[in-house]
């Protein structure tokens, strides 16, 4: 990709991200050009090597001539509301490639390890024609369930050192996953461990159950065969029609979280901290001020709110 194509890709993302997940004018026009990705999202605890799979996995796709966009999204400050933004510090084969665009976002303190900008880029990352999307989520553990929501794919990465692999994968990764990628496999326990996460999968019982591979990713070992199953895997659900149902899903979630955020925007826009800081001098309950604040919300908006 050109220079000034790649500065243009940035501006706009960077637009998406200070909208604080809103969305902007210039975006509108992204949504109807999107669709010929295939989005892999990539999740799991910290410390299980998503980074350096990412990276791997990366190198892979641009051996087969696919192109790559990146979005590595980072744990925000609770304090300044920073970030580190450095995952592409780890990711230096792909740096001067110019067929890989890599973004960092903040998480700006949302939950489940994705913010509504994250899928906002990876909509402008596919109008710009980037064949594969990768998205890789903060790794908070065991609740990074949004990055299904954004993505054709989910990759859940554990490495045998995070413990029992039965408790590793339970509380909604398993729900989640298409492919459980074990990693460090040249460590200490990791064949028990691949077991493991085998045999809760079947316990299960679900109808498709996810893939299990070994990989050693700063090795490079097992990333052929990683790749060859998610490409498989894309072309299967497109040929099943499963892929547009699951984008079609996607779409409405994320239609009612958008005008969620929009309303309680809007409705915060009503009443102003000093009104809070009143009410807290009253000797009331934290229910009762806060069905005070709602009945002048109806008041203001015209809302039908009822208590039940």
């Amino acid at each position: 990709m050109e220079l000034n194509k790649r500065r243009q890709l940035a501006r706009k993302i960077s637009l998406v991200e200070d909208s604080s997940g809103f969305g902007v004018d210039d975006q509108d026009g992204i949504d109807s050009g999107t669709g010929a990705a295939f989005r892999i999202g990539i999740t799991g605890p910290v410390g299980a090597g998503k980074s350096t799979l990412i990276n791997k996995l990366a190198v892979e796709q641009r051996r087969r001539a696919h192109t790559v966009g990146i979005i590595a999204v980072d744990p925000s400050s609770p304090y300044t509301g920073g970030a580190v933004l450095g995952d592409r510090v780890r990711m230096t084969e792909l740096t001067l490639d110019k067929g890989v665009f890599i973004r960092s976002l903040a998480t700006r303190g949302a939950f489940g390890g994705l913010t509504e900008s994250s899928a906002d880029a990876a909509d402008i990352l596919d109008h710009f024609g980037f064949a594969r999307i990768i998205i890789e989520t903060v790794g908070v553990g065991q609740t990074e369930i949004d990055i299904v929501e954004a993505c054709d794919a989910t990759v859940v990465v554990l490495e045998p050192s995070s413990g029992d692999g039965v408790q590793a994968i339970k509380a909604g990764l398993m729900e989640i996953a298409d492919l459980f990628a074990i990693n460090k496999m040249d460590i200490q326990g990791a064949n028990r461990f691949l077991e493991d996460v085998e045999t809760a999968i079947h316990l299960k019982h679900t109808d498709t159950l996810p893939k299990v591979l070994p990989v050693i990713a700063v090795k490079g070992e097992g990333i052929t065969e990683l790749v060859d199953y998610l490409d498989e895997f894309f072309e299967l659900q497109k040929a099943s029609g499963m892929l547009y149902k699951r984008r079609k899903e996607q779409r409405i979630k994320r239609i009612k979280r958008l005008t969620a955020m929009m309303i309680s925007k809007k409705l915060w826009d009503q009443i102003s901290e000093e009104e809070i800081r009143d009410l807290m001098k009253a000797q009331i309950t934290v229910r009762q001020a806060a069905r005070q604040l709602m009945a002048r919300i109806n008041t203001n908006t015209g809302l039908k709110y009822e208590q039940k």
